[in-house]
Formats: C-alpha cells, structure tokens, sequence
C-alpha cells in the first residue's frame, strides 16, 4: 500500500478535484484506492456524495464514527484513542474516508501534543500525532487498498503536518502564478523540517508499541493546474510562470541546487487544462467529468471536451502509477 497526499500552502489549486478525479480513475485502472478526507473543510465527501448522505453523515442524529472526526472525538475529548471508522464504497475498487468539518477542533490537540512527541516516552502524545497514521492504514487495510489518496488542507499548522506524515509520497498541484510560486516556496521548507523533526528527533524517541508513520513525505512531483485564459490574463503571463516551476521545485521541494537556471520537466507529472464549463454539469450529474453523457447536459462539443478530459486524466493516473511501480490490471 502506497498513501500520496496532495498538498499545497496555496489554496483554491484545484486540489480537492484533482483527488476525486484521480481517485475514480485509478480504480478504473484496475487498482484498489481508498480517498481519505483530511482536509477540515471536508469539500471531498461533498463532491463524493449527495446531500441525503452528507446528511445523514453530518446531521444532529448520525450514528457515531462515520468521519475521520468522529474517530478522533476520544482525543480531543480526552477519553481514550482513535476508533475505527469504515470507509464508504463509492464504486468498485473506490472507497472513501469521509471527511467532517469537526475535523478542526483536533488541530489545537495536535498543536500541543506535538513538543511532547518530540521530547519523548509520553505515550498520549505519541498516540495523539499518530492517530490519523493509525486510521488512515486500518480503513486501508480493511479495503485492501493499494493506494490511499490523503487530500490535505492547504495550511502549514498542525492538522496538515500530522497529515503529511501519513503520506510516503507528496504530489503538489499548483497553479502558473505568483501566489503557487510562493506557496511552492512555503511548502519545501516545511516538508523537509517535518520530515527532520520525525525521523530525526521523534521516532527514536517513541514509546514501545507504538505504530507510527515513517514521515517520508517524499516529492513525487507536481500537477499543473491549468487556469482559464482571459483577455487580461495573456497566454504569455501563464508561461512565463510555467518556465519558472521547473527551476523552483527543485530549489524549494527538493532543497537542491541545480546551479543555472534549470528547465528539467522530469518532474512535472502532467499539465491538466482547466474543465470550468464541465464542473457544474459534473456536479448536477454527481458524477466525475469524464463520465458526463448526453444525457447530463454534455453535448455537442462539449462531449468531444468530455473525451479530452477522459484521456487527460487517464494518462495522469498512469504516470503516477508507473512512478510508484504499480502495475495497473486495467
């Protein structure tokens, strides 16, 4: 079992979408894939299911421990450890850990926790910042999983570390601009001092028996998020930036030197344009865009749209599976 998160300190990428449409695609390829809503404001479990399910998962009378934030109630309750939560089928080989904005309140917990982790031999500590470790990997494991999409929140605090240590692999997607530039420049640091502080300071401190997270957080590369042209946004502005990103993830997410100004693209995993005019239709259909038809509205050239989106993401979902050395079924 491999986790990815996707992450990055700029919000508003098109992170969450990316995760929903590469979660159904590489299901369709034949591999077993667990998405894990980590992120507070839970817009994954929207997108994944309709408003009689978030009801009935968020309303005032749910049975208990449906979402990531009702496993760990006992934490932030200071009642006990995380409980078990069973992932939600969403289609074959496709499951979901659904997401709660009650997801918020562990962050406080995690932020006090975590010099005591560091310090060493203090087991509720130990056992609060591994916590989503611990269920991330017992829902992947009751599915079978091979791969666990973590779709993290785009801040540097708490909650979003302790996501980050979950994950052995981190696909950032980002925009061709300023502001994913500097969120570019935000995230390298703080990856590599997260993975320092683990690997270096925490775990040889841990407490026997407990079952952590190895904090590899190791780049797999990066998306580029494709923004809409408009008439003040000229198409030489969007590749000004698209020249710059090779250059600045090595420096900033690899924290290397490439000496002169590098244009090595081994690392861009995929451009993906953007599919605005499809995400309402998609949303109405509650359905992925890809899998728009006729009858949802995608007609016309729009449905040549929808094919373009279908190989696009296709061919997404197989370079990350090759880059992780998973051979698809399908």
């Amino acid at each position: 079992m491999t986790t990815i998160a996707l992450f990055n300190n700029k919000g508003g990428v098109g992170k969450t979408t990316l995760v929903y449409h590469l979660a159904h695609m590489i299901s369709r390829l034949g591999v077993r894939v667990l998405a894990a809503d980590l992120d507070p404001q839970a817009n994954l479990t929207a997108h994944f299911l309709d408003e009689d399910a978030l009801e009935e998962l968020w309303g005032e009378h749910r049975p208990t421990r449906q979402t990531v934030a009702d496993a760990v109630q006992p934490i932030v309750d200071g009642e006990g450890d995380v409980m078990p939560v069973s992932p939600r089928e969403i289609a074959e080989g496709l499951w979901l850990l659904p997401g709660d904005l009650g997801l918020s309140q562990f962050e406080e917990r995690l932020a006090q926790e975590w010099p005591a982790t560091l310090a060493g031999g203090n087991k509720a500590a130990a056992r609060t910042t591994t916590a989503l470790h611990r269920l991330v990997h017992a829902a992947a494991g009751t599915v079978e999983a091979e791969v666990v999409l973590l779709d993290a929140g785009p801040s540097l605090g708490a909650l979003s570390r302790t996501t980050l240590l979950v994950a052995e692999q981190v696909i950032v997607p980002l925009g061709a601009d300023l502001f994913s530039a500097q969120g570019l420049r935000n995230l390298g640091p703080a990856l590599r001092r997260w993975r320092r502080d683990w690997q270096e300071t925490a775990q040889p401190r841990l407490p026997a028996g407990i079952d952590a997270p190895s904090g590899a957080m190791q780049p797999l590369g990066y998306v580029v998020m494709q923004p809409s042209m408009r008439l003040d946004r000229p198409v030489r502005a969007y590749q000004r930036w698209v020249d710059r990103i090779p250059d600045l993830y090595v420096r900033a997410v690899l924290g290397a030197d490439p000496g002169p100004v590098s244009d090595d693209r081994s690392h861009e995993i995929s451009t993906i344009r953007n599919y605005r005019s499809l995400m309402p239709l998609a949303h109405d259909a509650r359905k992925p865009m890809f899998d728009l038809r006729p009858a949802d509205g995608a007609i016309g050239s729009t449905q040549r749209y929808v094919q373009i989106c279908f190989a696009e993401f296709r061919a997404l979902a197989q370079e990350i599976l090759r880059r992780l050395h998973i051979d698809p079924a399908a």
